[in-house]
């Protein structure tokens, strides 16, 4: 169904419409490593009912949801954020995006309001591919690659309108599929 396109580190790895992995079905990846080793993301549409606040203590308020990033590594906290600014730290994967960073500044910038859930996302687990594997996926039609897209896309928070719109982002010969339904065949 997708054309193949060339991955790299923050590109968006959009999942085919009917995958069978539930894990990620309709999902939205943000690629934050990609090299002959293996590649690194996280699921940006796969949000949880439960809030940073309930996993720090030292920010107990704090409302910022977290998502499911991926199966691997579930017992592990990520980040990625567009605060350079404030926290002078992270990897930066794709421009104005950044993977980690001081979680000093962090925890300092969401106990003084500095920073919002538009510019935040937490993350349990990550996903992850083993050298080649990932091509494999996308050779397969398994993942419709996206390099172009307007950066606040990383931060939405709905999930079905954030896979949607990445999926119109591919341009008009993809636009139908984000009308697909989930299941079709309950229709």
């Amino acid at each position: 169904m997708f054309t193949e396109l060339d991955p790299q580190k923050g590109s968006l790895l959009i999942s085919e419409p009917f995958m069978l992995d539930p894990r990620f079905l309709r999902s939205v990846i943000l690629l934050c490593e990609y090299n002959t080793e293996g590649s690194l993301g996280f699921v940006l549409n796969n949000q949880t009912n439960v809030r940073i606040g309930q996993l720090l203590e030292s920010i107990p308020d704090c409302n910022f949801p977290i998502y499911v990033g991926g199966p691997v590594a579930q017992e592990s906290l990520f980040f990625v954020h567009s605060r350079f600014d404030l926290l002078l730290s992270g990897e930066e994967v794709a421009p104005g995006i950044y993977f980690g960073g001081d979680e000093e500044k962090l925890i300092e910038a969401i106990q003084t309001d500095r920073i919002k859930p538009d510019e935040l996302k937490f993350f349990i687990g990550y996903s992850g591919w083993s050298a080649g594997q990932l091509d494999g996926e996308i050779k397969e039609n398994s993942w419709a690659v996206q390099n172009k897209y307007h950066h606040q896309l990383i931060f939405e928070g709905n999930g079905e309108l954030l896979w949607k719109d990445a999926i119109i982002g591919l341009g008009p010969k993809y636009a139908h599929v984000a009308n697909f339904p989930q299941s079709p065949g309950l229709n």
